[in-house]
């Protein structure tokens, strides 16, 4: 079939394009050139990957189709392209508060660090789905990312009704989180489900942090936030009854030292 021009993702299009008159070769160039020159729908592209993921995975794509797809969900996610959510925001229907400029910085600086606490949970989901060994896993790991970029969406919004912005490093929190998921799911996918149970604990507790951190006021992030909360425990619970193991320790220690340098930056840079 020809390749035509309709805006579709760059992963659908470059897996497609082996059936077409397009050179290997120039695929790398094609899928930077195309995105710095956002020639394709940016939250089209999210929707598609985080609520389509666990369907294309289930389709058993070969290893060149699911790297084309996680570069192409680490470039959206990563760089701050919008995702769009599958779920209405908690926040819809909420009056905004009436916020002087010490609150809205505050409120701002903690719905950022919790944005990039989602951009990490999307890298460390992606790299554990990426080489998970049971098909079961990776579906459910995938299921999970795709309400993470729920959540992704709805601190989004957030940020640029305080005007704010997300981390500018989110880059480097993706990638180390890929990594780290991609390392625990070499392990065994007892460890990486183990990783999803230490992850969530610790997500679940520091989300209930903020939501004694954040202006009484400011009740739309705090509706996003209390829904955050909710869905990470049920996550938690769910990887602890497909078999996720308890991390011996200093892992858990390790993770939160990690978090707690995460939190610091984010929530100024």
């Amino acid at each position: 079939m020809p390749c035509d021009d309709r805006r579709v993702p760059i992963s659908c299009l470059l897996v497609r394009s082996r059936s077409c008159n397009v050179s290997l070769v120039g695929l790398p160039i094609f899928v930077w050139i195309t995105w710095r020159a956002d020639c394709f729908l940016p939250t089209r592209v999210q929707s598609i990957i985080a609520h389509m993921s666990a369907h294309e995975f289930s389709r058993r794509l070969g290893r060149f189709d699911r790297a084309l797809i996680e570069i192409e969900r680490a470039l959206g996610t990563a760089f701050g392209h919008s995702p769009e959510a599958a779920r209405v925001s908690p926040a819809v229907g909420i009056a905004e508060a009436d916020l002087d400029e010490s609150q809205r910085r505050h409120a701002a600086g903690l719905m950022r660090v919790n944005h990039t606490g989602e951009v990490c949970a999307q890298a460390l989901y992606s790299g554990q789905a990426a080489v998970a060994r049971d098909a079961a896993t990776r579906k459910q790991l995938l299921e999970a990312a795709a309400e993470e970029t729920d959540h992704l969406a709805w601190c989004d919004e957030r940020l640029e009704a305080l005007h704010s912005r997300p981390s500018l490093f989110n880059p480097v929190w993706y990638a180390g989180s890929f990594a780290l998921g991609a390392l625990a799911a070499l392990a065994s996918d007892r460890v990486s489900l183990g990783f999803v149970v230490e992850t969530e604990r610790q997500v679940e507790a520091h989300l209930g942090e903020h939501l004694q951190k954040l202006p009484e006021t400011d009740a739309r992030s705090r509706a996003v936030v209390a829904q955050m909360q909710a869905d990470e425990a049920r996550h938690g619970k769910n990887a602890k009854a497909a078999g996720g193991i308890d991390l011996p320790q200093p892992v858990p220690a390790l993770m939160r030292a990690a978090s707690a340098v995460m939190k610091a930056v984010a929530y100024r840079v």
